[in-house]
């Protein structure tokens, strides 16, 4: 017999979370508890408020996407594989997470201190995928790390938008960062 998984309340608060911001990021408390099948009281015995949540949210969606490169680039045979694979792992999160980007999270100093440490962790791997030849060794490892995270979150953006797929936003996404958007010289 299966028997389906229940969450505890605050595991189910979180991820109606998720998928209700991901949809509507201005959405209320209100229409948060009732996605969740909870009371609003409920809900602030478990986050004080709307910082409260968010916070808790981002920790999450960084354990999440901290477990999903890590998976995705374990068995890469180079740097540069490695760095395609976390992106290819890194743009089906978005329609989980993406709504994060648009939060003023640098505040908190956990999470300003996760983004230094992701930060600093991706300029390694761009480091390195540079000294396999990868990317032009007179761009700056902070730029092109820059530019790997924009692209990522345009990669979200264009599947919210319906404008790509999961498959043609990780293929767009790699053609722009490692190529650039110049015509191809025949």
């Amino acid at each position: 017999m299966n028997t389906p998984i229940r969450l505890n309340t605050r595991d189910s608060i979180i991820e109606a979370a998720f998928v209700l911001f991901s949809r509507n990021p201005g959405a209320s408390l209100s229409e948060l508890a009732e996605r969740a099948g909870v009371g609003r009281a409920t809900l602030h015995r478990h986050f004080a408020n709307r910082d409260d949540l968010v916070r808790t949210l981002a920790l999450i969606a960084i354990e999440e996407m901290d477990a999903a490169a890590d998976a995705a680039s374990a068995d890469a045979q180079s740097y540069s594989d490695a760095l395609r694979q976390t992106l290819q792992a890194l743009i089906p999160l978005g329609d989980r997470h993406g709504f994060l980007a648009r939060e003023p999270l640098e505040t908190d100093s956990d999470i300003a201190a996760e983004f230094k440490r992701l930060d600093r962790e991706t300029n390694e791997l761009v480091e390195a995928a540079k000294q396999e030849g990868l990317f032009d060794s007179g761009i700056p490892t902070a730029w092109i790390t820059q530019v790997f995270d924009a692209l990522l979150f345009a990669a979200w953006e264009s599947i919210k938008l319906g404008e790509s797929t999961n498959v043609q936003a990780v293929e767009l996404a790699w053609q722009t960062l490692t190529l650039g958007l110049g015509a191809t010289k025949k």
